[in-house]
């Protein structure tokens, strides 16, 4: 999570801006003037509309001459990682495996800055309704693999971050207490998995392990995410964890 640093001479101003106006664009803000965008990505209005009207020129948004939108060629940009990347390429026969031995799908995912991004799955998405899709993002502390990822950063990182953010409930059992939500950190740091329920979505149990390289850097995580009323937690962990610690053993000379 850490960047390295890049001399002055190597800085492109332009591009970072450019960059920042795209990734200004959500859900809660899908279309934007620009007034919005200079709020947004701190630009003084006149370049936010500069920079707006040349990544419409470039096709990358649209306009209806007040407002600006994403078109689909965003998607050329974001989905190269999956064209190139080769990671999810190597995950991708054992996690496979992983759905024939558990009938369950299976998610790998990563930590960007903060967030938990979804790099590979395989199996149907009988269980979340939204969200675990590739490319989808969340705030880490929603997710078992996040927590599963968070228990390996510096822990004064972890608890500033946490301290800082505006922790959202999307169900009555979200845990938006800082120190409750560490202390699941702590846990799946002592265990050596993570186990999060009904954080995002009712009904629905996640279970984490790490993936680590041969240098022994956790770099991913694997998880399931289940049905609860099917059965037990501890029943769910006797079921799951072999078959994803198994694949996670095995995957160490593949990563």
């Amino acid at each position: 999570m850490d960047q390295k640093e890049l001399k002055k001479r190597d800085w492109i101003a332009g591009l970072d801006r450019g960059l920042a106006i795209l990734e200004g664009f959500d859900n809660n803000c899908p279309r934007m003037t620009a007034t919005q965008a200079a709020q947004r990505t701190g630009l003084t209005r006149s370049a936010a509309r500069r920079y707006l009207l040349t990544l419409e020129h470039l096709g990358y948004l649209y306009s209806d001459g007040k407002q600006f939108g994403l078109t689909p060629r965003v998607l050329k940009v974001g989905w190269s990682y999956f064209d190139s990347a080769q990671l999810p390429r190597i995950l991708l026969p054992f996690l496979q495996r992983v759905t024939a031995a558990l009938n369950e799908s299976v998610y790998v995912s990563v930590l960007d800055n903060w967030e938990l991004v979804f790099i590979a799955r395989n199996g149907a998405a009988r269980v979340m309704t939204t969200g675990f899709v590739l490319g989808a993002r969340m705030a880490a502390h929603l997710a078992s693999p996040g927590i599963m990822m968070l228990a390996f950063e510096p822990e004064e990182k972890v608890r500033a971050w946490l301290a800082a953010s505006v922790l959202t409930p999307f169900t009555p059992y979200t845990i938006t207490d800082v120190q409750r939500l560490y202390a699941e950190v702590e846990k799946a740091r002592a265990f050596g998995y993570a186990v999060v329920e009904q954080q995002l979505q009712i009904g629905v149990r996640g279970i984490a392990l790490p993936l680590k390289n041969r240098s022994g850097e956790v770099i991913a995580a694997i998880s399931v995410s289940i049905p609860m009323g099917s059965e037990s937690r501890e029943d769910a962990l006797a079921r799951v964890l072999p078959i994803l610690q198994e694949t996670a053993n095995t995957l160490i000379n593949h990563l």
